[in-house]
């Protein structure tokens, strides 16, 4: 397999005028040859230039100048290749680059490089589609469930990192978002029935008080041995002095408490974000919301409240949607919600707390 190692792919964007365009293509020409890499010059049909030049130490350039007057350089190699060699070719391009324009640059930006094919997959990203690159050196845990992808990476920075389908759900550095799903320290949480809903990773359990909830086995058993900074000891067994575990499927659950009449002061939902789209495929997640949504308002107490994270703060059309999906419950109801920095998220989230009029 080949690996593309760290600070070793570049990028320069400048804007380049048509007319110098030869002139400047000629003189990285030379530098290429310099390092006895073959040139293949590919048909653009007119679209500006584009050339790769393949070296024997399997480097590999893209140069490229759109017919704008953009111009790029995407320098690849191999993991094991002499990092010293091929931060001199990058700087001996930027100064010829510098001195073929004269100076006349409007814009140059350098950037890091990727690592693709790693063993470890350092790159996830963010809800608004932004790709973040976490400082990941080692995969803890990776199992299929019948369910989901389950990871589990360890970041030097945030600690151990749950990972479900390829999405950031908490990292043991995450307590604001379990402080923030809870009300902020606002709620009095002694002597009162919590209904949690998801909470496989055991975070909302480690500071609630009693517990109904679905979740995924094999996220337990990952959490309770890799996670324990986030859920102390409360996985170690499925019901304790005031909290019951329920590995089922929350909707029949839910369903059953209405019809029996049972009632909770907190409904807390941690099962699934607020969709980023009103995507077809998405269309059975806003369903899945809404009747998540209707049965806790059912199974919540007059002067109960219903906690839930909604997505990133910049999704503003999604969390508007998700709020017009607040006024077509069986029941009317207020909302507030508050903004919160997750840590291992890298971005601003955004929680609701929801109770009837």
């Amino acid at each position: 397999m080949c690996f593309y190692t760290p600070a070793l792919l570049a990028v320069w964007g400048f804007r380049l005028g048509f007319s110098d365009c030869p002139t400047t293509v000629h003189g990285l020409q030379s530098i290429f040859q310099e390092q006895e890499m073959t040139e293949t010059v590919h048909d653009t049909e007119g679209h500006g230039y584009l050339a790769t030049f393949i070296g024997k130490n399997g480097r590999l350039v893209i140069l490229r100048v759109t017919a704008q007057g953009l111009l790029t350089i995407d320098l690849q190699c191999c993991e094991g290749d002499d990092i010293v060699q091929v931060e001199n070719l990058l700087n001996t391009l930027e100064e010829k680059l510098r001195s073929l324009l004269h100076g006349n640059i409007k814009r140059v930006k350098r950037l890091p490089a990727l690592t693709r094919g790693a063993a470890v997959d350092r790159y996830w990203p963010t809800a608004d589609g932004r790709l973040v690159e976490y400082d990941i050196d080692r995969v803890v845990y990776d199992e299929d469930s019948a369910y989901q992808n389950i990871k589990i990476m360890h970041s030097q920075q945030f600690g151990n990192i749950l990972i479900l389908n390829g999405d950031v759900n908490l990292a043991e550095s995450d307590l604001p978002y379990t402080q923030a799903i809870m009300g902020r320290g606002q709620e009095n949480y002694a002597g009162k029935e919590v209904l949690i809903l998801g909470g496989g990773d055991g975070g909302i359990l480690a500071e609630a008080v009693k517990l109904n909830v679905y979740i995924d086995q094999m996220v337990i058993d990952g959490c309770r041995t890799h996670m324990r900074k986030a859920c102390g000891s409360v996985l170690d067994n499925l019901k304790g002095e005031c909290y019951q575990v329920l590995v089922e499927d929350c909707v029949p659950v839910l369903k059953k408490y209405v019809e029996e009449g049972k009632t909770f002061d907190y409904v807390i939902n941690d099962l699934t974000a607020v969709p980023i789209s009103t995507a077809p495929e998405e269309d059975s997640t806003w369903e899945f919301l809404q009747l998540i949504l209707d049965l806790s308002i059912k199974v919540l107490r007059p002067t109960g409240k219903y906690f839930t994270q909604g997505n990133s703060a910049n999704l503003t059309e999604t969390l508007a949607l998700y709020e017009e999906q607040l006024g077509r419950l069986s029941c009317p109801v207020d909302f507030s919600k508050e903004v919160v920095c997750v840590p291992s998220y890298m971005e601003l989230w955004v929680f609701y707390t929801v109770w009837k009029k």
